[in-house]
């Protein structure tokens, strides 16, 4: 099930990040995650250049996730799973569901069996 993400909330998250991490999978299903700097255009994650690895990777299995860790200790991470796209010079990668997702603190009101504090990013 596809859950529509806000790509305004999107957009306003990502100003608290600096870089972000793409992680894509081989055919072995091997995660391979290389730093990269996204920026949003018109609701899509232009990821810019990435490596022969990376591309190969995309291409057999466009299902990817980039996360954005948290500036400090105890903030938030950004994760967004998307479909990437390659073009010839460059992987872009459109959201199709976004959170904002961190540890609970100790004592933390949780969902039951959840030790997460996450805040989806959905319309």
């Amino acid at each position: 099930m596809s859950v529509k993400v806000d790509l305004d909330q999107l957009s306003s998250a990502l100003d608290d990040f600096t870089f972000a991490y793409v992680i894509t999978v081989g055919d072995d299903y091997r995660a391979h995650t290389v730093a990269v700097q996204p920026m949003l255009a018109d609701g899509i994650l232009d990821v810019g250049q990435v490596g022969n690895s990376t591309r190969s990777n995309a291409r057999a299995h466009p299902d990817v996730t980039v996360v954005w860790p948290p500036r400090e200790p105890g903030g938030y991470s950004l994760i967004v799973d998307g479909r990437a796209e390659l073009t010839e010079s460059a992987l872009s990668v459109a959201p199709t569901r976004a959170v904002l997702h961190r540890p609970a603190a100790p004592g933390a009101a949780t969902t039951p069996g959840c030790i997460h504090d996450c805040v989806p990013l959905e319309s």
